[in-house]
């Protein structure tokens, strides 16, 4: 791998492509240290030595702003309203027909959709980014850490201020959907995801750090080594599952048009074990969320309250790891089941003569991909769920949480986000060096 990136760098354009990309990385994370008009940047330093990282929601927005939310900086949301706005409309695509029909379309309908996902990120961080100046205002953004200038971090609360400390993180979040989109037209990569592994990457050193300080054996660093080899191993059956596959072979009948015969070949449709990526660990993340902040905008001491409170706040209570399971599990399958249509895969091999050995075309094979795609999704959905409650289960001695790298969310980011670039630089490679079979 080392050759390979010393090569890139040797080739001229893409050498060009990964300095940009560099450039750009640097850019965002210099916007994640500077703070926002209207807040008291000493004071929001008070509370952050004395809070831990957030769970829920909160600590997944925490996690893919490059731990910029907390300090309230202008790139305070980071990419998170873009990625709620694509999966908004990514879901809506099966339910409204104008937008599945611009899916049909090729590009011009995916320049649209685009679009419209631009409008409703815009949209999404107002909304965020609102929410996120009234928490800070009223103190419940350090609810809990006891911090003693939790209610000063606004100093001042004016209208006017509200508003300029919410223009400036919606004008930050489109200043990344930018960079982002840079990336991926003059760098290396899908920029969203580059700037993503970036934002979770940023608070890997200081986690890993942070276990070490913690450790009491040998200086801590008995425990430092222990979550060292318990993330090697992981990112290693992570690598497998990603990469691993179920390849359906698909046969081609030969056609005669004139004189010619085309058709003939086979080829394979290739379903991924873990076919729904890292989004049913976000979507099971977010809704358990929502118990939580009703309880806490509503401040209730009704007995339900208190009963959320104590089960469904802290993520280390079995209640709370049982439902984040089986809602990991649910949101594979369904994601699973909206994504990919087996009767449209059908239909399409049966257009082109196309037919699985064995399997008649037509409903049968749209029985039969389905059939198999279930099988294949519930190993995927139970890896799923085990790898999001690794740092509960097995890190929590060494005082990790759900945000910690080498669990939950962030290393199938990390994993995934790095397999697909190095596959990227080394088709450019490949493209560039191709010699041949004669030298």
């Amino acid at each position: 791998m080392l050759t390979a990136f010393a090569r890139a760098f040797k080739t001229p354009d893409l050498r060009k492509k990964l300095l940009f990309t560099l450039g750009i990385i640097v850019l965002y994370r210099l916007g994640s240290q500077i703070p926002i008009p209207g807040v008291s940047y000493k004071n929001v330093q008070i509370c952050l030595d004395q809070a831990g990282s957030g769970q829920g929601l909160m600590g997944l927005m925490q996690m893919f702003s490059g731990g910029a939310l907390l300090q309230i900086t202008i790139f305070a949301l980071g990419i998170m309203p873009y990625i709620t706005a694509s999966i908004i409309l990514q879901l809506l695509t099966v339910v409204i027909p104008r937008l599945e029909n611009l899916k049909k379309e090729g590009q011009s309908g995916t320049a649209k959709i685009t679009q419209y996902t631009r409008y409703l990120t815009v949209a999404l961080a107002i909304l965020q980014g609102t929410g996120l100046v009234a928490t800070a205002r009223s103190g419940a953004l350090f609810q809990g850490s006891g911090c003693p200038v939790a209610n000063q971090i606004v100093p001042d609360q004016s209208i006017f201020t509200t508003v300029v400390m919410v223009i400036t993180m919606t004008a930050g979040t489109c200043v990344v959907m930018w960079m982002g989109e840079l990336i991926t037209d003059r760098g290396i990569g899908n920029g969203m995801s580059i700037l993503m592994f970036i934002s979770i990457a940023a608070g890997f050193v200081g986690s890993l750090w942070a276990i070490k300080l913690q450790g009491k054996i040998a200086d801590g660093w008995v425990e430092f080594g222990v979550v060292i080899l318990v993330g090697l191993a992981m990112v290693a059956l992570v690598v497998f599952v990603e990469q691993a596959q179920r390849r359906i072979p698909v046969q081609y009948a030969k056609r005669m048009i004139g004189r010619r015969a085309y058709g003939g070949t086979s080829t394979y449709i290739p379903l991924k074990v873990n076919q729904a990526g890292v989004i049913p660990v976000i979507f099971a993340s977010s809704l358990l969320y929502i118990p939580a902040l009703i309880v806490q905008f509503s401040n209730s001491q009704a007995g339900w309250a208190v009963w959320i409170q104590k089960h469904f706040v802290k993520g280390d209570h079995p209640y709370y790891i049982a439902a984040y399971f089986f809602l990991i599990v649910f949101f594979a399958f369904f994601y699973v089941a909206i994504s990919f249509n087996p009767e449209e895969v059908s239909d399409n091999m049966k257009k082109y003569g196309g037919f699985i050995p064995g399997i008649r075309a037509g409903r049968p094979t749209a029985e039969y991909l389905s059939y198999v795609l279930n099988r294949i999704t519930w190993p995927g959905s139970l890896y799923l769920g085990l790898i999001a409650l690794v740092p509960t289960m097995a890190l929590a001695g060494f005082g990790a949480n759900q945000n910690f790298p080498f669990g939950g969310t962030s290393i199938l980011i990390i994993v995934g986000v790095g397999l697909e670039t190095v596959k990227q630089i080394e088709s450019q490679l490949q493209q560039r060096n191709y010699e041949g079979f004669l030298r």
